[in-house]
């Protein structure tokens, strides 16, 4: 019998009530993620990805905010809804979250140290000298140098890299099974951001958790990833293994993503291929597919159903059209599974 995962989020909606209407931002979204695993959620903005990991930790505002049918089960147990499972909240104690803009998310009038211990003590009950102390630590783990002293400091003495690394050593404190970073190298220098990465893939080696990062950077996605999630108009549109993303690509939409990702490739003629049009309306979505208006390969079909959701090979599914078995366009570039695989 097969172990259910860590977290497993089935038929997820979530609605915004606004003056023009009601924006539908997350539509049927379905995935999972298991212990010492990643999963990477990217799209563009606006597609759904950071509406859906908030809605599982109860930071959308209700109203205008309205979390619809749903299920989110974390070791079995919903949360969706109700952050509260046996007496605890499981926010910091069982899910950690990184969020885009450390200099935004973290007070001001507080010290780095205060907001460390905070959830230990919330939490874990530790008085506040304990607390502290293993605030000091966690900010050594997360490779902060001077730790008891920067402890002291406020968020405006750190820079932006080590505001990130004390995001991440809150996000970490009380020892959470699953980690979300939310854009968590957004804004820093490349140099900074494989520091970043290479830090919580360390932490993840050592403490097993799980983690979820949400991104629009593919070769961030490339790096971290077991599994990747592309979202697009509030829904999934395609989810394999990073290899299955990558390199079989199977949606337009992902074909997009890729042409426009900037490559190493020591190529002085190389040209980026922007997505032309915009997303779709999500006051009124589509009855068809949310792409049609702007994918290659675009059929009549497209416009007027929604597309199916077609199995690949594996764990690699994409909702596309082009997988139908009637479905006679040529889609040179789209990956399409053949009696011999």
């Amino acid at each position: 019998m097969t172990a259910a995962p860590l977290l497993q989020v089935e038929d997820l909606h979530v609605e915004f009530a606004t003056h023009g209407g009601t924006v539908r931002a997350v539509r049927g979204v379905d995935f999972s993620v298991d212990s010492n695993r990643t999963l990477a959620i990217v799209g563009e903005s606006g597609c759904g990805k950071s509406v859906s990991v908030q809605s599982i930790m109860g930071l959308i505002p209700v109203p205008p905010g309205r979390i619809g049918p749903g299920s989110a089960l974390l070791r079995g147990q919903e949360i969706l809804g109700n952050n509260v499972v046996n007496g605890r909240d499981v926010r910091g104690s069982e899910i950690g979250m990184i969020f885009q803009d450390p200099m935004t998310s973290l007070n001001p009038t507080m010290t780095i140290g205060a907001q460390i211990a905070e959830p230990l003590q919330v939490h874990r009950g530790y008085g506040a000298g304990r607390a502290r102390e293993e605030a000091i630590r966690l900010l050594e783990s997360c490779r902060i140098p001077e730790a008891r002293k920067r402890a002291g400091q406020y968020p405006f003495e750190f820079s932006g890299g080590m505001l990130q690394r004390a995001m991440i050593a809150m996000a970490i404190s009380c020892k959470p099974a699953l980690l979300i970073a939310d854009e968590p190298t957004t804004a820093l220098d490349v140099t900074i951001q494989s520091q970043i990465l290479d830090l919580m893939r360390d932490l993840q080696r050592e403490t097993g958790m799980a983690i979820i990062l949400i991104t629009h950077d593919l070769g961030v996605v490339a790096r971290m990833a077991d599994e990747v999630l592309v979202m697009y108009a509030g829904e999934v549109v395609e989810k394999g293994g990073v290899d299955d993303v990558f390199y079989r690509s199977a949606h337009p939409y992902t074909l997009g993503l890729k042409a426009a990702m900037p490559s190493n490739r020591d190529d002085s003629a190389q040209v980026l291929t922007p997505i032309d049009g915009s997303p779709p309306d999500l006051f009124a979505p589509p009855g068809g597919c949310g792409y049609f208006a702007r994918c290659p390969y675009a059929m009549q079909a497209c416009e007027d159903n929604h597309p199916e959701s077609f199995d690949l090979h594996a764990d690699h599914f994409a909702r596309c059209w082009l997988h139908h078995e009637d479905c006679d366009v040529e889609a040179t570039d789209v990956h399409r599974t053949t009696a011999s695989e």
